[in-house]
């Protein structure tokens, strides 16, 4: 009986794992170090890469395009592999250099699980909330 009670517990906890592989990003080929190896000008970036995913705002003008491998399993916290980013710094229609990051080469960054305050916030509770919001929505069709 005990036999039987172990294989049903380890079989729903085996249902609920799931093994799956999400591509996130650029989807970058194998050879995409040859590649961007010859690469002068935006036009033969595009034509061989692609758009970018962003364009930096300051500074150079930096084309960044990411790829990832974002992998599911069960109930254990998701993981990221394969994590590949190209940087391609652009002057006008010219690629003066291009850069491609791997795993190794990218750190890994710890999020904080805490919040940032906003300055000047004020903060109510759920029925300060409630109290402050009487009065401030008109009825449907006053036109106001």
């Amino acid at each position: 009986m005990k036999t039987k009670i172990i294989f049903v517990l380890l079989a729903v906890v085996l249902s609920a794992c799931t093994f799956q592989t999400k591509h996130r990003g650029y989807v970058f080929p194998q050879t995409i170090d040859t590649d961007v190896a010859g690469i002068k000008t935006t036009a033969q970036l595009m034509d061989k890469v692609g758009a970018p995913q962003t364009k930096t705002l300051y500074g150079d003008e930096v084309w960044i395009y990411y790829g990832a491998d974002e992998n599911y399993r069960g109930p254990l916290r998701h993981t990221f592999t394969d994590k590949t980013v190209l940087l391609a710094w652009v002057n006008g229609n010219a690629v003066k250099k291009i850069q491609i990051l791997h795993d190794d080469d990218l750190a890994d960054i710890k999020i904080d699980s805490g919040e940032t305050a906003v300055p000047a916030a004020i903060e109510l509770n759920a029925l300060e909330e409630l109290f402050n919001n009487i009065g401030r929505f008109t009825p449907a069709g006053l036109g106001q």
